[in-house]
């Protein structure tokens, strides 16, 4: 299966991030130019329902996924300070093999994040 997905997991609450905002953008090539190419919602998995891309939607590139933490965490009634530490979370990764699938996972809490290539 080619294409790019995503999951959140809510580290503090020790659950999927349910209800996140999430865009993702393409980088044009000749101009660097940011382009929104989707916008998703997590599901109560934490997952979006289908994938942010697949099949020939996928090129070689440079995109960007922005998670709407600070949103998510204040819809649990979380107490974050003004500003919270984090409002949202840019993650910039390159796609490389558009034969592939990239599975880029969140691991977040009010004041801290990790991402990785999953599989």
């Amino acid at each position: 299966m080619t294409g790019l997905t995503t999951h959140i997991l809510d580290l503090s609450h020790g659950q999927p991030a349910a209800n996140v905002k999430i865009e993702l953008y393409y980088f044009e090539p000749a101009s660097n130019e940011r382009k929104l190419i989707r916008t998703a919602v997590t599901n109560e998995d934490g997952r979006c329902d289908a994938p942010l891309l697949s099949g020939e939607e996928v090129t070689a590139g440079s995109y960007e996924l922005l998670f709407y933490i600070g949103e998510y965490f204040r819809n649990k009634e979380v107490v974050l300070p003004e500003p919270p530490f984090l409002e949202q979370v840019p993650v910039r990764f390159g796609i490389s093999n558009p034969a592939s699938h990239y599975h880029v996972p969140l691991l977040v809490s009010p004041w801290g994040y990790q991402v990785y290539r999953g599989s």
